[in-house]
């Protein structure tokens, strides 16, 4: 059996993690909207027609902020088509993923759904058709209290009070030749830093993410990113990363998909760092890992020019769920620089939610670590000291076997290790806290099972769910635990 050994010291600090790092994201793109949370006419559909079944889901869930509307959808976007009477709006040809939008759910009634599901809006401004202006006048009508046109016609439309939209991404992917009215560094650079000007002189506690690289094997990165944060570096507050991870046939190479996010990570915050240094500023610049997951592109078929079409519907297995359970360890252990992250999507669209059309809802494998991660991650990230067996991969010659992200929550007294096992063996592993004294061992939940490929469906929706351990341990500050081979696993203790 394989061993390893995790010390952690209550002194050796990394960073206090940010609610926000547990986003996710809405896009109007397939059934995430309609028919995902939004579907009039459902038996379980409130009186705004917003699914209740799946606003349970998304409480349960534990998301602290929700990206919108898009996502590629938003760079040929008129948001001024989403307000007003819905049987006054318009419908439209959307032409990046080639579907028919209704527009009869636009930045109102996300907000409103929002509120709901007890979440705070991450919204995003079109910087492909778009200009500056119109981006200020959508800032103007969410958060300008009266008296101009743009506010005083969201009152008029029914919202009297501001929506009060603090988080704004400027455009979507513009690195990317697919996205519309795609531009160059430069071009992005300055149309990002005008439009920048106009939204916080409408509103100066705007929070603003500029639109850094679609991924690491874009042939522009990282330039991409310094040209970019040059031109917008005092009016940024953050530089996105996107970055999703497939099954090309090789398990453990996938399991070790959190390396390279890592090594994403650390190359993004390196180069932010270069163009701080050379503008002369004293601030850091902060990240958004605003779309991360498992996405099996190469399954993509689009379904032109239908309302809503049932596409980028992935279903996840637990060797899904487990990679994502070690991508939330890398967010987790990044928390000095990502302080923003959206699991892209929520609802049906690469989604941990899934749903029927006029029928049930379920919890897909990825629920779960996403679920846990952001109910007990809050708190103090530790920096553990981690030795054990390695295992190199296809992809990466040194490939730990067991990845680990620690956070101390001071104000519950309580201490949260968050382990992924990749191995196809159990692993016996040794926690040493001897810094904290006593500790009490409160659970250990495990996500594990004996298919790799077992998935949630709508006749066995909890094939795949976590399974809990009661600890036999007294109170100790040390603890031998089995960690079943490829697990997810989240320990929990008991301070003082």
């Amino acid at each position: 059996m394989a061993k390893a050994t995790i010390i952690v010291d209550k002194d050796y600090r990394i960073a206090s993690v940010d609610k926000n790092i547990y986003g996710s994201f809405i896009e109007h793109l397939g059934r995430a909207v309609y028919s995902g949370i939004y579907e009039p006419g459902h038996p379980n559909a409130d009186e705004q027609g917003f699914r209740t079944d799946v606003l349970e889901l998304v409480q349960e869930l534990g998301v602290k902020i929700v990206r919108y509307p898009g996502g590629n959808f938003v760079s040929g976007y008129n948001w001024v088509d989403g307000i007003g009477p819905k049987d006054q709006r318009k419908r439209r040809l959307e032409l990046s993923w080639k579907s028919i939008e209704t527009n009869e759910f636009g930045i109102d009634e996300f907000v409103d759904w929002c509120r709901k599901a007890q979440t705070e809006v991450m919204a995003a401004v079109n910087l492909g058709t778009g200009t500056p202006q119109e981006a200020g006048n959508l800032v103007e009508y969410c958060n300008h209290p009266s008296g101009s046109y743009w506010s005083d016609l969201r009152i008029k439309y029914g919202h009297q009070k501001p929506h009060n939209i603090k988080v704004w991404c400027l455009g979507n992917e513009m690195d990317g030749p697919w996205q519309i009215c795609h531009l160059e560094a430069d071009d992005y650079g300055k149309k990002a830093r005008e439009t920048a000007k106009i939204m916080k002189w409408i509103d100066p506690d705007l929070k603003l993410v500029v639109a850094g690289s679609s991924g690491p094997g874009m042939p522009t990165f990282p330039e991409w990113d310094r040209t970019v944060l040059e031109y917008t570096y005092e009016q940024a507050d953050f530089i996105s990363l996107h970055r999703y991870y497939e099954n090309l046939g090789d398990n453990d190479d996938f399991l070790a998909s959190y390396i390279d996010m890592d090594r994403f990570i650390r190359s993004v915050a390196a180069t932010a760092d270069y163009v701080k240094a050379k503008v002369r500023s004293k601030k850091t610049m902060m990240l958004s890992f605003d779309e991360w997951n498992v996405w099996y592109m190469k399954q993509v078929k689009l379904q032109p020019w239908e309302q809503a079409p049932a596409i980028l519907e992935d279903r996840y297995s637990l060797l899904d769920a487990l990679v994502v359970g070690g991508m939330l360890i890398t967010l987790i252990n990044n928390a000095d620089r990502v302080q923003m992250a959206a699991l892209a999507q929520l609802v049906n669209v690469i989604a941990p939610i899934f749903t029927e059309k006029g029928g049930r809802v379920l919890r897909q494998t990825t629920f779960y670590p996403f679920a846990m991660a952001a109910h007990y991650g809050m708190g103090t990230v530790l920096h553990p000291l981690i030795r054990g067996d390695q295992q190199g991969t296809k992809s990466y010659d040194a490939a730990p076997l067991v990845h680990s992200a620690t956070v101390y929550n001071e104000e519950k007294a309580e201490l949260t290790v968050f382990v992924l096992n990749r191995s196809k063996e159990p692993l016996h592993l040794d926690l040493d806290f001897r810094s904290f004294g006593k500790l009490s061992f409160l659970e250990h939940q495990i996500l594990d099972g004996p298919d790799l490929n077992a998935c949630n469906d709508f006749e066995h929706p909890d094939r795949v769910k976590p399974r809990q351990v009661t600890p036999k341990d007294a109170a100790a500050s040390s603890f031998a635990v089995h960690l079943s081979a490829y697990s997810w696993n989240m320990l929990r203790f008991r301070v003082g």
